[in-house]
């Protein structure tokens, strides 16, 4: 290994990296793009359902447990319904996604709890799955008034707002490394073929080990601006806080860098034109992005999709980003992952 070879081929390959101003742009832009998405736009915590009520009761009870779930801003109550009738046409409409039913036995139910004979119903579009999770989380809403409260108390530890982003924006580091590091290595290195400045290149005193480093060591430096990026619009736009210690974090990074820089390569020995590069490098994030634990939980997959996921690097980097930055655990702690 010559350091005067390698450092020539790393000085090449960001001469070429600066004239390619697309790349350049996606450098940053692909990072802050996806941030600005999954911080705003795709937000797991669903608030404003389109709602109606249909208060059947009519009291001064029903009316404050009608006030008390609207506050929650999980359900907007749009409508106020006098038939059941009226509530089936929205719903078949798809003017509204629920609608909370208030029987006209509502107090006789209150003051005789019965699992079968619940004080309030509520209906939901079973077509949006999303709508679903939504009335699970609001069928245990305690009453006031109610004898039945709920005898545990939920503590949320580390995220006590339930705020998306903080669980969004750390697996966003590896989601957008995993998409870079990967596609960019692979069509770089299939394009020195493709114009065939790779032959040229081995019939110079470089090394096939001087060469593939000198391409693939620029890309480091490129994947750690992209944790830097996004680590720095995550605590402007969403107050994303680093518990832990920032050194742990770039180290972890470093090294899912270099296991994503790796498999960049192996799909560039596999690919014969940049196309099946790209369709290669995708065929590679889709398993990671679903199956890592970062769009799903990872506990409620099937055991053989556990198992395919502990092959997966971006699945160890989720628990140790989330480790680190969201319940301050050090890489001591984290050492398996």
């Amino acid at each position: 290994m010559n350091l005067r070879r390698l450092t020539a081929i790393v000085l090449k390959e960001l001469r070429q990296l600066r004239r390619d101003r697309l790349t350049f742009a996606m450098i940053v832009g692909i990072p802050v793009m996806q941030l600005v998405l999954f911080g705003y736009a795709i937000n797991l915590d669903v608030r404003g359902l389109p709602s109606a009520v249909l208060d059947q009761a009519n009291t001064a009870h029903s009316r404050e447990v009608v006030a008390e779930i609207g506050a929650s801003q999980v359900l907007d109550l749009r409508y106020r319904l006098s038939s059941e009738q009226q509530l089936q046409t929205l719903l078949r409409r798809g003017e509204i996604s629920a609608a909370l039913v208030i029987p006209a036995d509502f107090e006789t139910r209150l003051a005789r709890p019965n699992p079968e004979r619940t004080p309030l119903q509520l209906v939901v579009d079973g077509s949006d799955q999303v709508v679903q999770a939504s009335a699970r989380q609001l069928a245990s809403y305690p009453l006031p008034g109610w004898q039945a409260t709920p005898s545990m108390t939920v503590v949320n530890f580390y995220n006590p707002e339930r705020l998306a982003p903080l669980n969004t924006v750390p697996g966003l580091i590896g989601v957008i490394l995993t998409m870079t590091m990967v596609l960019f290595t692979a069509i770089a290195l299939v394009r020195e073929r493709e114009r065939g400045n790779m032959e040229m290149l081995i019939t110079t005193p470089v090394s096939p080990w001087e060469l593939t480093l000198g391409k693939v060591l620029p890309f480091v430096g490129i994947g750690l601006v992209q944790v830097t990026v996004v680590l720095l619009v995550g605590w402007q736009l969403f107050a994303v806080p680093v518990r832990g210690s920032l050194l742990a974090l770039y180290a972890a990074s470093l090294l899912f860098i270099f296991a994503s820089l790796t498999l960049g390569v192996f799909i560039s020995t596999l690919a014969r034109s940049q196309f099946q590069a790209m369709q290669m490098a995708f065929f590679t994030f889709l398993p990671q992005i679903l199956l890592s634990g970062f769009m799903f939980p990872f506990a409620g997959m099937p055991k053989a999709a556990q198992w395919l996921a502990e092959v997966l690097p971006l699945t160890h980097f989720l628990r140790l980003a989330r480790g680190i930055m969201l319940r301050n655990a050090p890489l001591a702690e984290l050492w398996v992952e």
